[in-house]
């Protein structure tokens, strides 16, 4: 190792001179050079120290009257935290606009951890606590010392703080005229959350209280604003309050709000009309679809795999037969068929066996999972003579009536020039929503893990709520990045030459390579200081697609020999 002075002069004639702490080394027969520590900090009496302990590259000249011995056996490495994952978190925040809406305060900071922690590893308060022990928080952020008591006033902030965090960076990154909403529900785990209730539960839940969110983005499927709801709230009343608030923040004279048939209905239709310039692109449901047929406002024959549309009564409607989703409803009609099949030969071998046992019986049994299946339309049971029989007929009137509309969809727009949007446009626009599911799927089950929500207080739910977005937002910007690079990672992942079959990369997988990234101590005798190992070829190829640069090791503590 060796003390590296160099001497540079800006134009107006100061000079500045940083020194820095390196090594040289062959490789493939090449002289490499790598920066151990940055020591332009210290006084000049310490760096002179340095230099007599490690002497200068080509010159190792040593003061006369100074003789120092270094014991090899007395260089130590201590273990430090990891690192790079929060570094690149917070530097990705900062890109993308999150210390400029959050602030600078204590608060800001530990709700900037919660985000990150949400990523890095899911879990409750005292969890990211526990978390920040052995990651760099501190030196990263600043954040000094917390608890989660800490935590949860932080979280109470941020709540006081939400539409205006959201404005900020919403103005950041200013949303386009077409906006997506929609809303899901998220199931609890015990029964005092403020805003717990039962409601119509689309986790599978029975039996457990939940809350409802609403999450609008824009046109690419970017969060712009969460909201949480009592666990009973109906999907068009979040709607209406949305447009309101819409109307309230955005300020916009031209908007197009994209929702599902069961989201924007008659009233929010009219609530969205009442507002010049705007309108609506939703769907209607199957029984408008057969009424608006037999009035004869549409014909089957509309219904083709190309877009086809009609103007009725000054509404735009675009129709259209998806054939996979026909195969796919046809496919699971038949797998109920043989679902009820096979149940129909374990009751009749029942029967067969235990001469005292009624038919009735088991006819109630086998119609129960026809209606438990609901296609009681189509089939039904009887019995003759101790034999079981299963009743359809694939030829029928009933069946083929109920075929017809497989694979059918209508949506209905208020554009009725189709310059501003073609039929296919309002067709792909309706099916973005599709960017609202995946951010709900990543936000509660998978990354993000939003569930099980350790609080209760009505603030503080709403508070996860929102973090759970904010990281949603993070996440998003690096997978977008990642993805563009995603051979090329895989194949240095595993070491090979191609890239594993089959294989994804997964935000996971990036940020455990990137907590391999750690700072550890270099004690050199009374030295010590801060150092990085070097970094494995995927880990540094991560970090130039990301282009973030990690910080030059600076040294933490000199002592006077």
């Amino acid at each position: 190792m060796y003390v590296d002075e160099s001497t540079i002069k800006n134009p107006s004639g100061k000079s500045y001179t940083r020194h820095l702490l390196r090594t040289s080394y062959r490789k493939d027969g090449k002289v490499l050079k790598k920066t151990i520590a940055n020591i332009s900090s210290c006084s000049k009496e310490e760096i002179n120290l340095l230099k007599q302990v490690f002497g200068k590259k080509n010159k190792r000249k040593k003061d006369p009257n100074t003789s120092i011995t270094i014991n090899l056996q007395s260089i130590k490495e201590r273990t430090g935290k990891r690192f790079g994952a929060v570094y690149v978190l917070n530097e990705i925040a900062k890109r993308i606009g999150f210390h400029k809406a959050l602030g600078s305060t204590r608060n800001a900071i530990l709700i900037l951890w919660l985000i990150f922690a949400r990523i890095i590893q899911q879990g409750s308060r005292l969890s990211a606590v526990r978390l920040a022990q052995s990651v760099a928080v501190d030196e990263v952020l600043g954040s000094n010392q917390f608890n989660e008591d800490d935590l949860y006033k932080a979280m109470d902030w941020l709540e006081d703080n939400h539409c205006k965090i959201e404005d900020a960076l919403i103005k950041n990154n200013k949303p386009s005229q077409l906006l997506l909403y929609d809303v899901t529900s998220s199931y609890l785990e015990g029964q005092q959350n403020d805003l717990a209730a039962y409601g119509y539960n689309r986790d599978g839940k029975k039996g457990k209280k939940q809350i409802v969110v609403g999450l609008l983005t824009d046109s690419d499927g970017e969060p712009l604003c969460i909201e949480t709801f009592k666990g009973n709230t109906q999907d068009p009343q979040t709607c209406s309050e949305r447009i309101i608030e819409i109307k309230k923040r955005f300020n916009v004279d031209k908007l197009t709000l994209v929702g599902d048939r069961g989201m924007i209905k008659s009233k929010q239709i009219k609530e969205i009309e009442s507002n010049e310039g705007w309108n609506y692109i939703t769907a209607i449901t199957k029984p408008q679809i057969n009424k608006m047929l037999k009035q004869g406002d549409f014909q089957m024959q509309l219904f083709d795999e190309q877009v086809q549309e009609i103007i009725v009564d000054d509404v735009r409607y675009v129709l259209r037969r998806n054939p996979v989703r026909v195969k796919e409803i046809r496919d699971n009609r038949e797998s109920k068929l043989n679902k009820l099949k096979a149940a129909m030969l374990e009751r009749q071998q029942y029967l067969n066996e235990h001469p005292k046992a009624k038919e009735e019986v088991a006819i109630r049994v086998l119609n129960a999972k026809v209606s438990k299946l609901k296609i009681s339309k189509l089939v039904k049971f009887e019995s003759s003579n101790r034999t079981l029989i299963i009743v359809y007929d694939k030829q029928s009137k009933l069946w083929q009536e109920e075929e017809k509309l497989d694979g059918c969809y209508v949506i209905k727009t208020s554009i009725i020039d189709s310059q501003i949007l073609t039929g296919q446009q309002v067709h792909d626009r309706y099916k973005d929503l599709a960017y609202v599911e995946q951010a709900f799927r990543t936000m509660k089950t998978t990354l993000l893990e939003q569930r099980p929500v350790y609080v209760r207080k009505e603030k503080r739910t709403k508070a996860h709520v929102f973090i759970t977005m904010l990281a949603y937002k993070l996440s998003r910007y690096m997978i977008k990045i990642i993805k563009e690079h995603e051979d090329e990672l895989l194949k240095l992942l595993f070491a090979t030459n191609k890239a594993p079959k089959n294989q994804v990369l997964e935000l996971d997988d990036v940020i455990n390579e990137l907590n391999m990234i750690q700072n550890n101590e270099l004690i050199i005798d009374t030295f010590t200081c801060q150092a990085t190992k070097e970094l494995r070829p995927v880990t540094q190829k991560l970090l130039d697609i990301l282009n973030i640069k990690l910080p030059i090791p600076q040294v933490t503590n000199v002592i006077k020999m």
